[in-house]
């Protein structure tokens, strides 16, 4: 499914504005904003998304449409406003039905239903992707148990390297020269995620202070 996102408006409901309201603030908040949506989305997700912003307060000479970590960003200039650009977008839409709007601008989400295509509230939807972040997370942390520490028995060892191991090591682990059978492991670590670990936690604790 395409993913088109009014830009400020979903700015507007999470925690990436500082404080101040320069030039500088809104570029850290989009810049902070577009961050979070490339770790969130999935690659597929990413290629299939675009993010509107206005041109109004848009750094000097940037392009209107540029790609940032997959994602295609667009600039309304020589719009009135971004709604137009992405009315614009929603008309000229090959596969309405199967475009998604995020945005919580009853014009926008007019322009969306006469498509046929589907709108969601930004906040809603910003809810929605941080639970799915926090339940991929728990998920892949029960895949795989911890790293031991200190000195390991002949089992412990037997039971790492079945955990670790191709198919073909696994069924020698089972022998008793590898010290016993083999056991399922139960944590993981987030190795598909592009950014370093416990990236935007501190913007989860703060949108749960909300």
């Amino acid at each position: 499914m395409a993913l088109l996102i009014d830009g400020y408006n979903l700015l507007h409901v999470t925690a990436f504005f500082g404080e101040g309201r320069g030039q500088g603030t809104f570029q850290h908040a989009r810049e902070a904003l577009l961050r979070f949506l490339a770790a969130s989305l999935t690659e597929n997700e990413r290629t299939n998304t675009t993010v509107v912003f206005d041109a109004a307060g848009a750094p000097p000479g940037l392009p209107s449409s540029i790609r940032v970590e997959d994602i295609s960003v667009r600039y309304a200039a020589g719009y009135p406003d971004a709604d137009s650009l992405i009315e614009e977008l929603i008309q000229s839409e090959n596969a309405p039905r199967s475009l998604l709007v995020v945005s919580s601008d009853h014009r926008i989400q007019r322009a969306a239903r006469r498509r046929r295509a589907k709108a969601i509230d930004s906040d809603r939807w910003y809810s929605e992707l941080w639970q799915r972040r926090v339940t991929s997370r728990s998920t892949q942390q029960m895949a795989f148990p911890e790293k031991p520490l200190g000195e390991l028995s002949p089992a412990e060892i037997a039971y790492w390297v079945s955990a670790f191991s191709t198919p073909d090591v696994k069924e020698k682990s089972a022998s008793p020269e590898w010290g016993g059978p083999s056991q399922s492991p139960t944590d993981i670590q987030d190795s598909d995620n592009p950014f370093p670990p416990g990236y935007g936690e501190d913007l989860l604790r703060d949108d749960e202070a909300l």
